[in-house]
């Protein structure tokens, strides 16, 4: 070949590369935005604000957080997907997403194919309590007062479709315990009726549950995760008796479809810097998350297996939102 034509193809292969290396270099050049799908206030929210305010410090442009609540997150979810795909649009993506997929029957977007997966922030693990005037103190003890007097607990979770119904609901399945699902209105109302024998069963994320389970007003029989907690060290897994029970909530980032490559990696690879700053983990596990950094094809999997997962419950329980 020519040594000018081999020079004129180099200088075009550098200039080819030269947009894609400038964009990842200018990004971001503005504020981001993180959409929420839920109120401020609650643990999601404090996490995306923990988040926000380290990347603002650390990449040098404002990353700001927009509560937009409603539909169980649906609204948020559709606002992200319909934004354009520049990196300057976030959603904070978590287990309601991934249950709303197969819950609602007329989204407008499909989850999976129009939102990408940029970083996963951590899990939460749940745990299944019971009034302590319940007579099962173990999972298996459970099961057989289940077995024996079929339709006669009452099962509450924070509303229908929620994490804390399909978890119940998935153990029903796998077990055959047949429990009456009461649903609350929220976390309040079904902590208080379980606190006050209305209902004997729920499982709840365990930074709301501690306080109680400490303080003897609720009674743990296990954990979703695989392994035990060292907030709870003496409670075992409900997978110890029922194996392949894990579940944990997941909580991250997501984009639109079609964000560049190379943004998506700088925001995940940002990130993952954060949840590995001592006092950002901390915080998480205050909040009762377990830091858990992936990849961004790490975490578009895990979207795609908790997606199928709920999908399968949801069909076989025949739930419907309210």
């Amino acid at each position: 070949m020519p040594v000018a034509r081999r020079k004129f193809l180099g200088l075009a292969a550098g200039a080819a590369a030269l947009p894609a290396f400038a964009r990842a270099e200018s990004y971001p050049a503005r504020p981001v935005r993180i959409l929420i799908g839920f109120n401020a206030g609650g643990a999601p929210d404090v996490v995306a604000r923990l988040l926000a305010q380290w990347l603002s410090e650390h990449v040098g442009q404002n990353f700001l957080i927009e509560n937009r609540p409603g539909a169980g997150g649906n609204i948020a979810a559709e606002a992200a997907v319909r934004a354009p795909p520049d990196g300057y649009t976030l959603l904070q993506v978590g287990s309601p997403n991934f249950i709303n997929a197969s819950l609602y029957k007329d989204l407008k977007f499909d989850f999976r194919r129009d939102i990408a997966g940029v970083a996963s922030i951590g899990r939460n693990p749940f745990v299944m309590e019971v009034n302590p005037a319940f007579p099962a103190k173990t999972v298996a003890a459970f099961i057989a007062y289940g077995k024996a007097h079929p339709g006669e607990i009452n099962m509450t979770s924070t509303g229908t479709g929620n994490l804390t119904h399909v978890i119940g609901e998935w153990f029903k399945m796998v077990t055959g315990v047949d429990m009456v699902h009461v649903p609350g209105r929220g976390e309040m109302q079904a902590q208080s009726d379980l606190l006050a024998g209305r209902a004997q069963v729920m499982f709840d994320p365990i930074v709301s549950s501690l306080g109680y389970i400490r303080g003897g007003q609720l009674r743990a029989l296990g954990v979703t995760g695989a392994t035990r907690l060292d907030v709870l060290p003496d409670v075992p897994t409900v997978a110890a008796t029922v194996p392949g029970f894990e579940v944990t909530g997941a909580l991250g980032i997501g984009a639109p479809k079609d964000t560049p490559a190379d943004v998506i990696g700088f925001l995940n690879d940002k990130i993952n810097g954060a949840l590995a700053d001592p006092g950002i983990k901390a915080k998480l596990v205050e909040l009762g998350f377990v830091p858990a950094p992936m990849t961004p094809a790490e975490f578009n999997m895990l979207i795609a297996e908790e997606t199928e997962r709920w999908a399968k419950v949801i069909a076989a329980a025949k739930i419907r939102p309210e």
